[in-house]
C-alpha cells in the first residue's frame, strides 16, 4: 500500500506562524506568547510548540531566549522558509501525480493485453466466419524486414495487415507502435482479410 505523505503538526504550526509574519500580522520584534498559551491556541501539546519554535529558530525567524521568551527576528527568513516549503510541497505533489499516472498506465496496459489476448483467442475460434483473420508469421534471418521498424517498412501500406502483437522469445509485445523494430525469429501477429497471409509472405520474403 502506498504511504500517505503528511506534514507534521509542528511543521504546520511553524508555517502558519511564518505566514503570519510575512503578512505582517506579527511584526519583527514582537514577542510571541508563551509555549503553554500557544499550545492552547493551536490545540496541541507544549512539546509540539517547542519543536515548532526550535524549527523557526533554526531558520532564523525567531530567537528563543530563556526567561525572555520568543522574539520575531526576520521577515526575510520567514519568506525564504515559506518559499522552500512551497517548493518541496510542489515537488511532493508532482511525485504523487507521477505515481498515480504510472499506476493508471499499468492498469491500461493490463486491460489492453487482456483485450488483445481475448481478441486473438476469439478470432482463432471463429476465423472461418470472422472477416479479420489473425495469422502468425515468423521472420527468418533472410527477411528484408529485419532491422526495420513497423513504420519505416510501411507494413500496413504494403500488406493491408495490422500488426497487433510481436512474440519475441518469452515476451509478447502488444500493440507495437511505429518505432517497434523487427528481429530474427520474431513472430508477428497480424489481422487482415482472408488473403492477408499470402500478401505478408510475398512482402516478408
Amino acid at each position: 500500500m502506498e504511504k500517505k505523505i503528511v506534514t507534521p503538526v509542528y511543521q504546520q504550526i511553524a508555517i502558519d506562524i511564518a505566514s503570519r509574519i510575512v503578512k505582517k500580522d506579527i511584526p519583527v520584534g514582537y514577542k510571541l506568547k508563551g509555549r503553554s498559551i500557544l499550545a492552547g491556541e493551536y490545540n496541541v501539546s507544549p512539546e509540539t510548540i517547542r519543536r515548532s519554535m526550535h524549527l523557526l529558530e533554526d531558520v532564523g525567524i525567531v530567537q528563543v531566549t530563556a526567561g525572555s521568551g520568543i522574539t520575531v527576528t526576520s521577515i526575510e527568513a520567514a519568506n525564504d522558509y515559506i518559499k522552500k516549503f512551497t517548493e518541496l510541497e510542489s515537488l511532493s505533489s508532482k511525485q504523487k501525480a507521477i505515481k498515480e499516472l504510472l499506476h493508471e498506465k499499468q492498469k491500461l496496459d493490463r486491460a489492453l493485453e487482456e483485450t488483445i489476448s481475448s481478441f486473438i483467442d476469439y478470432s482463432e475460434r471463429f476465423k472461418h466466419t470472422n472477416p479479420f483473420t489473425p495469422i502468425e508469421y515468423e521472420l527468418k534471418d533472410d527477411s528484408p524486414l529485419i532491422g526495420q521498424t513497423v513504420g519505416s517498412s510501411q507494413f500496413w501500406q504494403n500488406t493491408g495487415g495490422t500488426i497487433v502483437g510481436i512474440k519475441r522469445k518469452d515476451t509478447l509485445i502488444i500493440s507495437p507502435g511505429p518505432y517497434a523494430d523487427f528481429r530474427i525469429n520474431d513472430t508477428l501477429i497480424i489481422i487482415g482479410d482472408m488473403d492477408i497471409h499470402k500478401r505478408v509472405e510475398l512482402f516478408c520474403k
